[in-house]
């Protein structure tokens, strides 16, 4: 019986860590800028070039200022026949938003320009706060 209390504790435990967002290239107060690609009729995005040439040449430009970059590629909507409502979603993480305008302002128009190697969607820029 105890063997069985501490085989389903083990379960437990690994399952409710398993769960728990990676927090390891963040902390509370960090900036997050988030680019969402939004997803309609026609859209397209190629994942390949973003992930392999798009965001390595991102990194290049920010340096050492960029903390962490994350990309997500949507799969499926909200409802089992809902369409992704966005094609994919990229993040840029720094200490603060000083340190992101500070690198991204002499980079913009390079970054911008590369946009039309990878997708025809309009990406939406959100920067945030991280709170948790």
């Amino acid at each position: 019986m105890k063997t069985n209390i501490i085989f389903l504790f083990l379960i437990v435990s690994i399952g409710f860590t398993s769960c728990q967002q990676d927090t390891s290239h963040t902390k509370k107060g960090m900036v997050k800028v988030t680019i969402l690609y939004p997803n309609s009729d026609g859209k397209t995005f190629d994942m390949d070039y973003y992930s392999n040439k798009h965001m390595p040449m991102v990194a290049s430009l920010l340096g050492e200022s960029l903390k962490h970059v994350a990309i997500d590629q949507g799969i499926a909507g909200g409802r089992p026949d809902a369409p992704i409502p966005y094609l994919a979603i990229g993040y840029l993480y720094f200490d603060s938003l000083e340190a992101y305008q500070e690198v991204f302002g002499p980079n913009a128009e390079k970054i911008i320009g590369d946009i039309p190697n990878y997708t025809n969607s309009q990406p939406v820029v959100q920067i945030s706060e991280i709170y948790q």
